[in-house]
């Protein structure tokens, strides 16, 4: 997988050298169309310059000799690439003076023939096989014309030389630029080097947080992020340990009571003891099973979340009613009366999580059933508020001493002889907290335990 670092320097790269080279070539064609002005400026100060020696104010036998020597000097600048003096392209340039039809003067580089037929201005032409770019300059008053021409290969060659050496600095500074931009940008990432080397290097079993000095804001975002997962995680794996030490711990004894129901069964002389051990049997599994529901229960619920973000408008009293009838075959069997007290006009709808309606009940109506004397009654009442709705479940039995109603809320914490796992309180509690509800423990007012659950309607959730 490609690294940041190369992924980044990549686009930098090909985004910088697509501009150097969207600049490189306007700045060519700018730099080649200035030297071609100045060069055509260069031409046309040639010209005035033969222009007014020719127009000197000598005698005709005074002009001859400047003539001579001017050619003479200029048969010798077509030496001039040969030794020290001069300049190789000196002999690149032409001029040629002409009077009339007549040649007066000329460069050694020149042609006989005329550089060009235009009277004035600049003109591109083509003689004796090479390219020219002429002037041509015409005296006013006088049948006087100057022709300043240079060859088009030499003038070409000088303007990419000179246009070319502008983008020299660029190309030079391209593979530079790239060295300063990977130590930049490795600078800039070398943060992100050390989260993921300490996360490398970290055990797999360490869910500590991360310690990191001096993060850029983007990676404080990101470290927090991290050790929050972290410390879900963390919490996640207690709970694990935590079930399993629950489950090894309250199914030890079940399972010994179980074996040794078999060990009887087995061990009956008479069918009738036979029967009694096998009644009991079913009896102990059937324990096991509710404490293997109740554990499985506890363990799903995370008291941290919020179970009403992902939860459902349910309907109180009618989920209330379809739970009480799952529970009126175990209070038929020991003769007890389940009493549901409800304003059937009231609005019963809460946002909670699908399911913990019948959790709820299932487990406060089961303990008070549990407690209940036989043939006594257990009274439901629902009532409903602007803001909150309200369940108690009033039951006969011996209720619990005030000093102990926090305690039975913690986990396998048992209350009497006869008593159950010592979750369903737990549960209750655990799933009031995902919803922001409550529970209360107090005298019910026949005698016995009153369990009041408070849930939040939370109506802005629709």
């Amino acid at each position: 997988m490609i690294s940041i670092r190369h992924r980044t320097l990549g686009v930098v790269l090909l985004v910088f050298g697509l501009s150097v080279l969207a600049l490189g070539i306007t700045s060519y064609r700018d730099a080649a169309h200035e030297v071609e002005e100045l060069f055509d400026a260069n031409l046309a100060q040639n010209a005035r310059l033969l222009e007014g020696l020719m127009q000197a104010p000598l005698a005709t036998e005074e002009l001859a000799p400047l003539l001579a020597s001017l050619d003479s000097a200029l048969q010798r600048a077509e030496q001039a690439d040969k030794r020290i003096a001069g300049h190789r392209y000196e002999s690149k340039i032409a001029f040629q003076v002409w009077q009339d039809d007549t040649l007066l003067l000329r460069s050694a580089s020149a042609p006989e023939a005329p550089l060009t037929a235009l009277a004035e201005g600049y003109e591109n032409t083509s003689l004796e096989g090479h390219g020219w770019r002429v002037y041509a300059l015409s005296h006013p008053e006088r049948p006087l014309r100057v022709l300043v021409g240079e060859r088009e290969d030499v003038r070409g060659e000088l303007v990419t030389l000179i246009a070319l050496r502008t983008l020299i600095p660029d190309m030079l500074g391209l593979p530079i630029l790239a060295l300063l931009l990977w130590w930049a940008i490795g600078w800039g990432l070398r943060p992100l080097s050390r989260m993921a080397e300490q996360l490398r290097r970290r055990d797999p079993h360490n869910l500590q947080p991360l310690i990191l000095p001096s993060l850029p804001r983007e990676l404080e975002t990101m470290t927090g992020a991290l050790n929050r997962l972290l410390e879900r995680i963390r919490l996640l794996r207690i709970r694990e340990k935590r079930f399993i030490a629950d489950a090894a711990h309250e199914l030890r004894t079940p399972l010994a009571v179980l074996d040794l129901h078999a060990q009887n069964a087995l061990a009956a002389e008479t069918p009738e003891d036979r029967r009694e051990a096998l009644d009991k049997l079913r009896e102990g599994v059937a324990r096991a099973t509710r404490l293997v529901a109740q554990l499985l229960t506890l363990a799903r619920l995370d008291p941290e979340e919020d179970a009403t973000e992902t939860g459902r408008d349910g309907d109180l009293l009618q989920e209330a009613r379809e739970a009480l009838v799952k529970l009126s075959p175990l209070a038929a069997e020991r003769g007890l009366e389940i009493r549901l007290d409800a304003d059937e006009d009231a609005d019963w709808h809460l946002r909670v999580e699908p399911g913990a309606i019948d959790t709820l009940i299932q487990n406060l109506v089961s303990n008070a059933l549990q407690h209940s004397p036989d043939g006594g009654t257990i009274r439901v009442t629902l009532s409903a508020g602007d803001d909150r709705v309200a369940l108690c479940v009033d039951d006969q039995g011996p209720g619990i001493p005030a000093e102990q109603r926090q305690r039975v809320i913690e986990r396998f914490h048992r209350a009497g002889p006869g008593a159950g796992s010592g979750l369903g309180l737990s549960i209750v509690d655990r799933l009031l907290q995902r919803h922001g509800g409550r529970l209360v423990l107090e005298d019910a007012p026949d005698r016995g335990l009153r369990a009041m659950v408070m849930l939040p309607r939370r109506k802005e959730l629709n």
